[in-house]
Parts: C-alpha cells; sequence; structure tokens
C-alpha cells in the first residue's frame, strides 16, 4: 500500500510538472540576452501571450458569453477576433497574405490554443529575425490588395490584441469570475 501510493504520488508531480512545460505561457519565457528590434518585438509579443494565458485560464461558458450591452461583442467573440489578430501576425513573420479567411468553427479550448500557437510561433520567428522590415502585412482580397510595413504590426495587431486581452479580463471580471492571483504582468510569473 504503502509503494502505490509514492507510486501515485510520484505520477501526480511528474504530470503536474509535465503540464507546466506544455503551458509555454503559464511563466513569460525567458528574457533574449541582446537587445536588438527584432528581440524586442518578440517580446512584446511574448507579452501578449503571457497576458492572454492568464486572461483566458479558467473561462467559463458564462464569461465567454457574458457582454457589457447589446452593442458589445460577448467574450467568445473577443476571442475569436484576438485569433485573427494572432493570425495576421503569424501571416506576416511567415511572408503569407491574408486573405479574409473566417475563423474555422472550434471550441473555446481548441480555440485558446490555436492562439497561443500563433503567438509562439510568431515570437520564435522574430527572435531569430535579422531585419523586421521583411514581415510586412499583406492583405489580399478579390477586389483589393495592400500591403504595411512592420510599424503597422507594432501599432496595428500587437497592440490591438493587447487591448482586447484587457477587455477579456475586463469582462471575466464583470460576470464574476475575476483575473487569477499571483499573476504578475511586470515580473511574467505566476505565484503559487
Amino acid at each position: 500500500m504503502k509503494n502505490l501510493f509514492l507510486v501515485a504520488f510520484v505520477l501526480l508531480i511528474t504530470t503536474s510538472t509535465m503540464a507546466q512545460k506544455d503551458d509555454y505561457y503559464y511563466n513569460i519565457p525567458e528574457a533574449p540576452k541582446e537587445y536588438t528590434a527584432s528581440t524586442v518585438a518578440s517580446r512584446m509579443v511574448d507579452g501578449l501571450g503571457f497576458r492572454y494565458y492568464w486572461a483566458t485560464y479558467g473561462l467559463t461558458d458564462k464569461d465567454l458569453n457574458f457582454k457589457p450591452n447589446n452593442e458589445a461583442r460577448t467574450s467568445l467573440e473577443t476571442l475569436k477576433h484576438i485569433y485573427d489578430l494572432t493570425t495576421v501576425i503569424l501571416n506576416s513573420v511567415t511572408k503569407q497574405p491574408n486573405t479574409g479567411q473566417k475563423v474555422p468553427e472550434m471550441s473555446f479550448v481548441a480555440l485558446r490554443k490555436a492562439t497561443l500557437a500563433n503567438i509562439e510561433k510568431s515570437s520564435k520567428i522574430l527572435r531569430q529575425a535579422k531585419d523586421l522590415s521583411e514581415f510586412k502585412i499583406v492583405f489580399k482580397r478579390a477586389d483589393s490588395s495592400s500591403e504595411f510595413p512592420f510599424w503597422n504590426q507594432i501599432n496595428g495587431p500587437i497592440s490591438d490584441a493587447l487591448w482586447h486581452v484587457g477587455q477579456v479580463v475586463s469582462f471575466r471580471r464583470s460576470s464574476g469570475n475575476p483575473f487569477p492571483k499571483g499573476v504578475s504582468v511586470l515580473r511574467g510569473t505566476k505565484r503559487n
């Protein structure tokens, strides 16, 4: 019986340690050693990932359906918009055009995972980049096409996504499920 308890305890510890390693933005990744345009851009995206991770952690159906008034989006609609923004960011750093495709239907869990994956991939590409000017935002629609320099990535999709993550935090507080305790956005860590 004692051995069974010990095995169960070790499995529990191992499983929870492995789960945290899989959650890339549980804590913000270690900062790069050098300050370059690319590492700073990467860190901005990591800040988005960390905030998004905790803003969406533990959301319930009540939270996802909340909206402050009839003109506002629900939290879930806001999260779909954030997914769209992170897709624009990822498309830019992978040099793919944005074609206006709709967000595929997926569960909240799948949407959260896909958004975090977009953020993580974008950050890793940016961290290794030599020249941010190669990452243009390109929109190609059936009737029009436009292109913007990386500067617009900062004041556009990255800042907009951060803005909307703040809305999700406000909405979850209003629906009775406040931001998790122990999260320090300054330090990029979660205290237990």
